[in-house]
């Protein structure tokens, strides 16, 4: 049968019965659609519709039942018709860890859909894994959302990583929204171990898919210049989760009058061109003795709502010792920011909440993202915590 088209970009009301004018070209055909139902399946609208009368200057035949399908203008499904949508198609595998946020990335979009993998084990502890329809997977993209926090489960995602691009697939991205090692990154003794080239190194020795080297997305790589420790065989994409705070901070009442504080030069280095429109505060560490103390080295906090951003915080000694002394300089409220929470041996604990407009005693908002998922489980109903989810960013990355 003859490939037939019919521009119905115009479509719009299903309670009116538009008539499409014959085209000036002969690969158009003209027809008169009403829609008799509007259901759902699948996540996506799906419009019946009869044809009432045709227009058939050109001898082409039209079977019983042809379906005839009926595209919009979205931004996302500017396509011709013949070659059905341009929005790419992902298969999402995760870990145990990152169920929750992976079921928020696919909620995100309906082209992206939920694969699971039995994490099983054998009786000596090593892995015992399983991809369920592995075949069913040729030729899709895919795509693993990991997240390694601790040794002990790197290897077993690691075996499935390197699994997946050797099932034919079209492409394969990587998201570790966290890269565990970064604190990790030199050596500052003979005998020191840089884990974050090693890490940097397992990765890049994933097998090319059929599309090529994998994408690795990583959220605010703690050193900068760990995005050289990569190979060829890897194209590492560095996002941000900064737009989130920037999001969040516009809906707050006192929206203008923040400052933004960071507790170094390090921070201020990464992430001061993403806020250059906030005022900022720029703090430094100096030695008094045996002592290592935080003193403002620019900037004015006095009456201020000031919220301190750095990519990550453990025992968050440095962040109370700038809570203080920004509280010592006259700010009226004090929130802080970090994309990842990482709180070992559950540091979170020394964060309070200050509820009497006292900032030097507790803060306003504890802001941070899913990018550590044990730490999302710990924090997520104890104020001042307030978890900002990298889900739609997540999604949109995986449609590059």
């Amino acid at each position: 049968m003859a490939a037939t088209r019919a521009p119905l970009s115009s479509y719009q009301n299903p309670s009116s019965t538009p008539t499409l004018k014959s085209p000036p070209k002969p690969s158009y055909v003209a027809f008169e659609i009403k829609a008799s139902t509007l259901r759902k399946k699948k996540k996506q609208n799906v419009i019946r519709c009869e044809i009432k009368s045709f227009e058939n200057p050109h001898n082409w035949t039209i079977e019983p039942d042809t379906p005839i399908r009926v595209f919009h203008n979205h931004p996302e499904a500017q396509v011709a018709m013949a070659s059905g949508s341009a929005v790419k198609k992902v298969c999402l595998f995760y870990c145990a860890e990152t169920k929750s946020l992976a079921q928020k990335v696919a909620a995100q979009s309906d082209a992206i859909e939920l694969r699971s993998i039995s994490w099983r084990k054998f009786d000596d502890g090593f892995p015992n894994i399983f991809i369920p329809n592995a075949h069913g997977i040729r030729g899709h993209h895919v795509a693993f959302l990991a997240s390694f926090s601790s040794p002990s489960v790197i290897f077993e995602q690691l075996s499935v990583i390197y699994a997946l691009p050797k099932l034919f697939i079209s492409s394969f991205t990587l998201v570790l929204p966290f890269f565990p090692t970064g604190t990790s990154e030199r050596m500052e003794d003979e005998g020191d171990v840089a884990t974050a080239f090693t890490l940097a190194r397992a990765l890049s020795n994933i097998p090319i898919s059929m599309g090529g080297p994998t994408s690795l997305v990583i959220y605010d790589i703690h050193a900068l210049q760990e995005r050289f420790y990569f190979g060829d065989n890897i194209l590492p994409c560095f996002e941000s989760g900064i737009p989130l705070l920037k999001s969040r901070l516009q809906q707050l009442p006192d929206s203008d009058n923040i400052s933004i504080a960071f507790p170094d030069d390090g921070a201020w280095k990464r992430f001061h061109k993403q806020l250059q429109h906030f005022p900022t505060i720029v703090c430094a560490k100096v030695r008094e003795g045996d002592q290592r103390i935080v003193r403002i080295k620019e900037g004015d906090a006095r009456g201020r709502h000031v919220v301190i951003v750095d990519d990550l915080v453990q025992s968050g000694g440095t962040l109370i010792e700038c809570q203080k002394v920004l509280a010592a300089h006259g700010a009226a409220k004090i929130s802080a920011y970090v994309t990842h929470g990482i709180f070992p041996n559950r540091s979170w604990e020394r964060f309070q909440r200050d509820n009497g407009g006292k900032p030097e005693h507790g803060l306003t908002y504890f802001w941070i993202t899913d990018s550590c998922p044990l730490t999302v489980k710990d924090v997520m109903h104890n104020p001042p915590f307030e978890v900002l989810s990298l889900a739609g960013s997540i999604a949109a990355t995986l449609q590059i």
